[in-house]
C-alpha cells in the first residue's frame, strides 16, 4: 500500500505560529530602543563593548560588574553619550543570592527585562597536573555556577513576563583543545556552558530565546599568554587577534529582533582558527 507524507502528518495545535510583528527595514529591526538589556563583565573588554553596542542602538543597559568598578563610570558615560538609562551592579556571579537578589533589583529599577547577556568569566590556563583544586574550584564557580544561576533566575523572570532572551559567552575552546597552552578545566567549563545553552533554547521554546557566541582570541585584559597569541597568529586564518569592536555587531545582532528566527544558536567568531 502506498502512503504519501500527509497520511503521516501530526497536527500540533497552535501551529504554525504566527510571524512575528517586527519592521521589515533591517536597521529598525537592530535598533534597542526601549530594550532593558543586563551585561554581566560589563567592566572591559567583551561585556564593555557589547554594551556599548546596546546604548548605541538606543537600549538601556544594567551593567554588572565584580572586582573592576571602571564600569561605574562607563555606565555613566553611555547614558550621557546615548541619551539611554543605564545603571552599574557590583555582581559576583558565583554567588547565587546575589544574583537573584541583583536581577529582581534590576526589575525593579528598569520595569522589565529583555534581554541578558551572561558574559562573566575567567581562565587559570594550567594543564589539570599543575592545578590547584581550589583553582579548578573558581573556574567552575564563575564559568559554570554563574552561567547557571543567571539563567535560572532571569529564567523565572522571562517566564513570568512571557518574553526574554538569553545570549550566553562560551568560547571556541569549547569546540577545540587549545594549542600550545593546555587548559582542560577552561576548555570543559565552555564545553559546558555551551550545551547547557543549547538545551535552555529547547526548554524555555514557548517564552525565550538562547543563543551562544563562542569568540576565539581577542585582545582584551583576559588574553591569552604571549607564546599562546603567537600560536594564534599562526592558527587564525586572518593571522591577527579581533578587536572588540569586531564581536560588536554579533551581539547586537542576537539580542536585537533581526535575529527573531534564531534560538539555540552556537555562533563561533575566531577568526577561521577552528576552520578544519
Amino acid at each position: 500500500m502506498s502512503m504519501n507524507f500527509d497520511d503521516c502528518a501530526v497536527t500540533r495545535e497552535g501551529f504554525p505560529r504566527p510571524f512575528p510583528n517586527t519592521p521589515s527595514n533591517v536597521l529598525d529591526q537592530l535598533r534597542m530602543n526601549g530594550k532593558v538589556v543586563i551585561v554581566t563583565g560589563a567592566a572591559d573588554g567583551i561585556g564593555l563593548a557589547v554594551a556599548e553596542a546596546i546604548a548605541e542602538a538606543g537600549g538601556n543597559v544594567a551593567f554588572w560588574y565584580n572586582s573592576n568598578d571602571a564600569a561605574v563610570q562607563h555606565s555613566k558615560d553611555l547614558a550621557v553619550t546615548h541619551n539611554v538609562k543605564t545603571s552599574a551592579y557590583k555582581v559576583d556571579v558565583s554567588v547565587s543570592t546575589q544574583v537573584q537578589e541583583t536581577i529582581a533589583k534590576v526589575v525593579q529599577d528598569f520595569g522589565k527585562i529583555d534581554v541578558f547577556i551572561a558574559n562573566a568569566g575567567m581562565a587559570i590556563s594550567k594543564p589539570i597536573l599543575e592545578q590547584t583544586l581550589d583553582e579548578y574550584r573558581k573556574q567552575m564557580s564563575v564559568n559554570v555556577d554563574g552561567i547557571v544561576y543567571c539563567s535560572k533566575y532571569i529564567g523565572e523572570v522571562f517566564h513570568r513576563q512571557g518574553f526574554g532572551n538569553l545570549i550566553i559567552t562560551s568560547s571556541m575552546s569549547g569546540h577545540i583543545v587549545n594549542v600550545p597552552t593546555d587548559q582542560p578545566v577552561y576548555n570543559a567549563t565552555k564545553a559546558y556552558v555551551t550545551h547547557f545553552g543549547k538545551s535552555l533554547a529547547r526548554e524555555w521554546r514557548e517564552f525565550a530565546r538562547v543563543n551562544i557566541v563562542s569568540p576565539g582570541f581577542f585582545d582584551t585584559k583576559m588574553g591569552a599568554s604571549p607564546f599562546a597569541i603567537n600560536e594564534a597568529y599562526r592558527m587564525a586564518a586572518v593571522g591577527r587577534q579581533g578587536h572588540t569592536k569586531e564581536i560588536k555587531g554579533l551581539y547586537l545582532y542576537l539580542a536585537s529582533d533581526a535575529s527573531t528566527y534564531m534560538t539555540g544558536s552556537d555562533v563561533l567568531i575566531d577568526g577561521g582558527y577552528v576552520l578544519p
